[in-house]
């Protein structure tokens, strides 16, 4: 069952969806803030919306899918402390060189390695090296922040990702919610514009802070990185530091970060367009726990 539930406070109207779901013999409630002295309209098109959050994100996982998740998470647990550092070394040579090659770099996977750990710098622009050294220096970030996601934590990683690497005219950008509109290539999919950056983001993280502990880590750093590609907060490496974000949800809730082939950015890329577009977030869920599945190893 589901339904509007409205509470006033001085002389403000807060709407909520609520869905209540009977859980054995308890029947347990939902509820999604919906926005403050909404019109007709307006809470009309913010119910549909609810509906599908609700729905999708609370049933996406079967029960298959979530036994395996706990055995990938009890694995992951007894990964030797010995091996950590050459784990690590693998991790961020592969991880670096396929988020990179996902938006054009020409970076090989082993000319990244060598860069990276070898301090070996290849015949590729000052921008492409620069590109791979902000990587590894933004997970090592994400690596050692104890804290959690929050507008700060966001910006600071922005400005590891794409320090050195943007023009001139758009160094102002560095570590700035973007003041310009953007658009993504191949897609008719326009994010929002600027003026509109700062409160999607404060939406984005207020809906983190409310589900982080009820829907499940691998659902909650999904649709986080869905929701922050569409959004596009920033002029320049959003993909980027959006799979960082993702990782770093993984890996503070005891879960293998993931690294994402370029060779399967075509199904990546499909999967996040069917979630931003149709509310269908199965492919990209799918698509993650694929990788997870075929990983040879775990970090």
């Amino acid at each position: 069952m589901t339904y509007t539930e409205i509470k006033e406070v001085k002389g403000k109207k807060y709407y909520y969806r609520v869905k209540s779901i009977r859980k054995g013999k308890r029947v347990e409630k939902e509820r999604k803030y919906l926005g403050v002295n909404l019109t007709k309209n307006e809470l009309s098109g913010a119910e549909r919306l609810a509906d599908k959050e609700l729905i999708f994100l609370n049933n996406i996982l079967t029960d298959k899918e979530l036994s395996f998740l706990k055995e990938i998470k009890k694995k992951y647990s007894k990964q030797p402390r010995e091996n950590l550092d050459n784990r690590y070394e693998a991790f961020c040579s592969k991880f670096t060189y396929n988020s990179n090659a996902i938006e054009g770099s020409t970076l090989t996977l082993q000319e990244t390695a060598n860069l990276l750990f070898d301090g070996i710098v290849p015949a590729k622009s000052l921008r492409e090296i620069n590109e791979a050294l902000n990587h590894k220096k933004a997970l090592d970030f994400i690596l050692s922040y104890k804290k959690d996601i929050t507008k700060s934590f966001i910006c600071k990683l922005h400005k590891s990702v794409v320090k050195d690497t943007l023009k001139p005219y758009l160094e102002n950008q560095i570590g700035n919610y973007r003041n310009l509109q953007v658009y993504i290539r191949g897609v008719e999919i326009v994010p929002p514009k600027p003026k509109e950056v700062i409160k999607e983001m404060k939406l984005l993280l207020s809906w983190y802070s409310r589900n982080k502990n009820k829907l499940h880590t691998l659902v909650i750093a999904s649709y986080f990185h869905i929701v922050f590609e569409s959004i596009h907060p920033f002029v320049d490496g959003n993909g980027r530091v959006g799979r960082l974000l993702m990782n770093f949800i993984l890996h503070k809730n005891n879960l293998p970060m993931i690294n994402i082939p370029n060779n399967k950015k075509h199904f990546y890329y499909k999967a996040l367009y069917l979630a931003q577009t149709k509310q269908d977030f199965k492919p990209f869920i799918k698509l993650v726990l694929d990788i997870l599945k075929k990983d040879d190893f775990l970090f």
